[in-house]
């Protein structure tokens, strides 16, 4: 397991890959990094673990075939979908899957994850996620606002 030991600031956008397939790696790292995040790459299930336990990514992006010949071998999507809603409400999860119809909220819902993307949409990857962040950020105003509001009155 190679960690590269980037530091990451609090004005960084970090982002995870969990992508075995190279054109999707380079296709997505080349459309994370143009829309302003600095990107982390998982290279196995042990590596997504450890990176996902160690930064507040606000993007993770994994392939279906992660490190894995089916989908049910996937133990990173198994992690991700395991992690109490503490730590997954922070994270915009976006799930790349063969038979997924990109968007689709009912696959998304069914595999635990905010987005689905089809492969063949790769292409258009900047706007899909810029759209799914923007929606998961005005859905997580309030509670944001709340926990923010609550963080403020115990300091007093």
């Amino acid at each position: 397991m190679d960690l590269d030991l980037e530091l990451v600031a609090l004005s960084d956008a970090p982002a995870l890959l969990a992508l075995s397939t190279i054109e999707w790696l380079a296709t997505a790292k080349s459309a994370l990094k143009e829309i302003g995040y600095k990107v982390h790459t998982a290279s196995n299930h042990e590596d997504f673990v450890v990176r996902f336990g160690r930064v507040q990514y606000q993007v993770v992006i994994l392939e279906e075939l992660f490190a894995a010949n089916t989908v049910e071998e996937n133990l990173s999507l198994q992690f991700l979908q395991q992690q109490s809603m503490n730590r997954r409400r922070h994270a915009v999860s976006i799930f790349i899957a063969n038979d997924a119809q990109t968007l689709n909220p009912m696959q998304a819902f069914q595999a635990s994850v905010h987005a689905v993307i089809n492969p063949t949409e790769l292409g258009q990857l900047q706007p899909i996620v810029q759209q799914v962040v923007a929606n998961h950020d005005r859905f997580m105003k309030s509670y944001r606002d709340a926990e923010t509001r609550l963080a403020n009155a115990a300091a007093v």
